[in-house]
């Protein structure tokens, strides 16, 4: 029988090993079925004050550096992933609006996406296929990945910024702000004129 200490110990090493983060259930399988979300938590709670923290993202679980130490292990040379302008909406929508299809993004965005703006996002593991939608033609859907969330600290969607937070920190296109607003301006100026028109023939 595998006592409490030695399922702990056992956890530890399996996510050491691992070559890249585990759910509980795959730990669980790869430890003969044992139950170990005591065994995580106590982990979580041994590392919390160490050079490297156990974290859960996206239900999946892996040991990362402490982020006050994240500068000590840097590379000088690091590669650094930009995305273009185009490939960080896409991003954007299919994060906010998942599962998405590829339609649905052009119609949000208001322009056609290059088959290889998603093929991008795929290739850096950020975002995947999960089905077809039940539609005529079923298209394609897409949704993020757990990578997706890893990278960008965030333990589920729910920890996504909601629009006045993006405002906030200047990460909204004031272009895109101006834009909204003079839409809003020519929808009421629309509904003014068509107003006149009304009273006009009612005049006549």
């Amino acid at each position: 029988m595998t006592r409490p200490d030695d399922l702990v110990r056992a956890v530890e090493a399996t996510l050491f090993a691992a070559e890249e983060p585990m759910s509980a259930e795959a730990i669980s399988t790869h430890l003969g079925g044992a139950d170990v979300k005591a065994a995580l938590a106590e982990l979580e709670e041994q590392y919390q004050d160490r050079g490297v923290h156990l974290v859960e993202r996206g239900k999946r679980w892996h040991f990362q550096t402490a982020p006050d130490l994240a500068h000590l292990l840097r590379r000088e040379r690091e590669e650094v992933r930009r995305l273009s302008r185009a490939a960080t909406e896409v991003l954007a929508i299919v994060a906010y609006h998942e599962p998405v299809s590829r339609a649905e993004i052009e119609a949000i965005r208001g322009v056609q996406t290059a088959k290889g703006t998603l093929d991008v996002l795929m290739e850096a593991g950020w975002v995947r296929i999960v089905g077809r939608r039940e539609v005529p033609g079923r298209p394609v859907i897409f949704a993020t990945t757990p990578d997706f969330l890893t990278h960008f600290g965030l333990d589920s969607r729910k920890d996504l910024p909601g629009i006045d937070e993006l405002r906030a920190a200047g990460l909204l296109d004031p272009v895109d702000d101006a834009f909204e607003a003079a839409m809003d301006a020519v929808g009421e100026s629309a509904a003014t004129a068509e107003s006149e028109e009304r009273d006009e023939e009612s005049a006549d």
